[in-house]
């Protein structure tokens, strides 16, 4: 009696699911970049859009921590100074026709600096921005922090000129690399759009694909056992 030979597809589709599995990890990579977050209610989160695309409202605080991070939403540490809108914005008297953005600016730490280059200062810079109703936190910032750098994705790359180069790009050497501890508060959205200054999490898609592949064999096994 002639064996009927079995397709190879099934294994061939869980060679691509092992191998997709493995390089998860890797792909995980280490960023080093400006993240965005928004103070509401006297607690940092991590903002859920990009600073071109916010628009905050008048008594908001919006922050910018410079970090090391291998993800935004679970390892990016926020601004080392609290949300505080009164103490940051009360030196600045309210004007018809205006709103108020408090800003926190925390350019991280030596060890988190790129080679050659030193965080301007030690402790968070703190700024009250006074600007037009309709304006965006980006143009608060621009009203307080120049020189800004972006990139032709839109992507925050320098506040004040710090970094003078550089833009979010993976780290080569990620285990030497210093990661802030994750905050116990931190409320952090791996959504934020691609100006808010996020580092990307190349693991995630990996991993969907393989559930993706993982479902495609079950189906196909199953259509292959009722044509028996």
């Amino acid at each position: 009696m002639r064996r009927r030979r079995r397709p190879a597809l099934p294994v061939f589709m869980l060679g691509i699911v092992l191998t997709l599995l493995a390089a998860s990890p890797a792909l995980a990579s280490t960023y080093r970049y400006w993240s965005f977050w928004d103070g509401a209610g006297g607690t940092w989160a991590y903002a859920t859009q990009g600073p071109s695309s916010m628009r905050p409202a008048d008594g908001s605080v919006q922050g910018f921590h410079f970090v090391v991070s291998k993800d935004a939403a679970d390892q990016a540490a926020p601004p080392r100074t609290a949300p505080d809108f009164a103490a940051i914005c009360s030196a600045t008297a309210p004007v018809t026709g205006k709103k108020r953005i408090a800003l926190v600016i925390d350019f991280g730490t030596p060890a988190e600096a790129q080679a050659g280059e030193t965080p301007p200062q030690d402790a968070p810079r703190t700024a009250c921005a006074q600007v037009g109703p309709d304006a965006t936190t980006a143009e608060a910032l621009a009203e307080v922090a120049k020189p800004l750098r972006y990139n032709s994705a839109a992507l925050l790359c320098a506040v004040s000129g710090y970094p003078k180069q550089g833009c979010g790009e993976p780290l080569a050497d990620t285990a030497a690399t210093p990661a802030p501890d994750k905050p116990a508060d931190a409320s952090a959205d791996p959504s934020a759009g691609s100006d808010g200054g996020g580092g990307p999490s190349a693991g995630l898609f990996a991993g969907i694909a393989a559930v993706a592949l993982l479902a495609a064999a079950a189906v196909w096994q199953s259509r292959r056992r009722r044509t028996r």
